[in-house]
């Protein structure tokens, strides 16, 4: 670990804690404790969307052509659930829990 990430605190330990939400806006002001993310859910969700859109968009692609806009359309959305299950993965992968 390089002395920068021990003075910011961005090494392993620090994921390994979990990083803390900011989707709560009111949560200071309530008092409640910060979210963690969770991790695993979305990463099944992604896996799930992937597989969803690509196969459907594909199918819709070679059998109905009136609807080959649509194919494309979910071929779109399964390349960003793609992206969506690697960035999950990585952040899997470096130790944050979820």
């Amino acid at each position: 670990m390089s002395d920068e990430e021990k003075d910011t605190g961005n090494g392993r330990e620090h994921y390994e804690k979990g990083l803390p939400g900011y989707h709560d806006v009111l949560g200071r002001l309530t008092g409640a404790p910060p979210a963690l993310s969770a991790l695993t859910p979305r990463l099944w969700l992604a896996a799930f969307g992937a597989v969803f859109c690509l196969g459907s968009g594909v199918t819709l692609l070679v059998t109905i052509a009136p609807l080959r806009w649509f194919g494309v359309l979910l071929v779109v959305l399964g390349v960003v659930a793609v992206v969506d299950l690697a960035w999950v993965a990585h952040r899997k992968r470096r130790g944050e829990p979820g």
